[in-house]
């Protein structure tokens, strides 16, 4: 009987053994499980080269996303991770979903669903080109830590003032150089002051200087004299006044502040858009035209605010980004939820170039016709942070351009006719504006 007993126990421990090892083994299997899947999910995201996956993400992806802004589509830092962690989707899952969501989608993916549902039914574009290789690499580089802003030495917030490095500036110098003469003009004066005191406690003459008929009334007395001067200040005074009436209406240099603030050197300059993007009615239209906001739009929707580069020491990238702001208010536009409101604002833009009404001017015909090049008229544009009038644009400046300009007539039936008249008639071998009517008065006013 004490026998039995014996072999019970160890059999029963025996058992107890076995199913503690069993749970803990499967609780082992379990948390090895997690930390081989939190593992995997770390060097997943190490298996990419993220400098690859940038260059990627710029040209499939940046369209619509953004690292850390909700766009067309959502934000994509840390992408992996966090499908992983709130949704339990692995990898495979983004590799099918960025080559061809529609299939996920119709495929009744939940979460493909909602995602599909939350972006008003807009599929994202199937990427089949791309490789699990390159969708590795796109998300080494959604899964980079967000960089700290960089600032760019030498720049200060708009509104304050800056001062050379040695802090003496222009008016501090002349103020010293006034002082110096005042200081020099006292001397002088202590010192002759000085002398005559000396002279007189040594009984010394002092010659005082013969007295002298006075300039005004020896001018008086000179009839001839007074004829000279009065001709010459009437010779002069009026060409004084036609100079001074020869500006009026002449506005060259004339650079207002406009409402909101655009910066032709980066728009034309850096990133060379060309004039006629904006400024598209110059091509048909007698008008170069004032770009509606809604161009815009066409690449402010993305992008939101200036690289930190783009700052110069008078305009931060804060001011830029908020005059983007001022675009978005201007239009009604809800950046945080990347759609119009309908609440528009009227933009009171200042017209810079502005001819007299009596003038006539056709941009088409300059643009299209004889292929002016803006920079022509309008200067250096590609340079410009504010807008200005770089030509007088008066009837003398536009004569002298007719008159040195010649006329392309190649492949131009239209001229040939006329060029070889005009050419017999003037004896030269090209044509110019001028000698092809460009100097009739009816031509620019009618």
């Amino acid at each position: 009987m004490k026998k039995s007993y014996q072999s019970l126990e160890v059999n029963l421990t025996n058992n107890m053994r076995q199913v503690i090892h069993r749970k803990l083994s499967k609780n082992f299997f379990r948390l090895s499980l997690v930390f081989l899947l939190a593992l995997t999910t770390t060097l997943s995201a190490q298996e990419g080269d993220s400098a690859k996956g940038k260059s990627l993400f710029n040209a499939n992806c940046a369209a619509c996303h953004k690292l850390d802004k909700k766009m067309t589509g959502p934000a994509l830092r840390n992408v992996e991770t966090r499908l992983l962690e709130e949704q339990g989707l692995t990898k495979d899952w983004i590799y099918a979903w960025i080559k061809n969501s529609s299939g996920v989608i119709k495929s009744g993916d939940a979460y493909a669903n909602k995602i599909y549902n939350e972006y008003g039914g807009a599929a994202m574009t199937a990427f089949p080109q791309l490789s699990n290789e390159d969708i590795d690499n796109i998300l080494a580089y959604t899964a980079k830590e967000k960089e700290a802003p960089a600032q760019t030495p030498g720049l200060v917030p708009t509104g304050q003032t800056t001062t050379d490095s040695s802090g003496v500036t222009n008016e501090i110098i002349l103020g010293a150089l006034a002082v110096l003469f005042a200081l020099l003009a006292l001397g002088l004066f202590l010192v002759n002051k000085t002398l005559r005191r000396f002279a007189s406690a040594q009984n010394i003459e002092v010659e005082e200087g013969s007295k002298r008929t006075p300039l005004w009334k020896a001018f008086v007395q000179n009839q001839f004299l007074m004829i000279v001067v009065a001709i010459f200040f009437l010779l002069s005074s009026a060409y004084f006044v036609y100079g001074y009436l020869s500006q009026i209406g002449v506005d060259q240099g004339y650079q207002p502040v406009q409402p909101i603030h655009y910066s032709h050197r980066i728009h034309a300059g850096d990133n060379g858009i060309d004039c006629k993007y904006c400024h598209s009615s110059a091509r048909v239209s007698k008008h170069s035209g004032i770009p509606s906001l809604n161009v815009c739009m066409n690449c402010h929707k993305s992008i939101y605010e200036v690289s930190p580069e783009t700052a110069t020491e008078e305009y931060s990238k804060e001011f830029y980004d908020g005059e983007i702001k001022k675009l978005y208010k201007a239009v009604g536009w809800d950046d945080a939820e990347q759609k119009y409101t309908g609440e528009t604002q009227p933009v009171k833009w200042v017209r810079i170039h502005n001819l007299p009404d009596f003038a006539y001017f056709n941009h088409s015909q300059h643009v299209t016709v004889a292929g002016v090049e803006c920079q022509t008229c309008h200067g250096p544009v590609e340079e410009m942070e504010v807008m200005y009038q770089h030509a007088p644009l008066t009837m003398g400046w536009c004569i002298n351009c007719h008159r040195e300009t010649n006329i392309n007539v190649k492949d131009n039936a239209y001229y040939t006719k006329i060029h070889e008249e005009l050419s017999k008639k003037y004896g030269v071998e090209e044509l110019t504006a001028a000698q092809m009517g460009g100097l009739e008065c009816g031509k620019c006013h009618y």
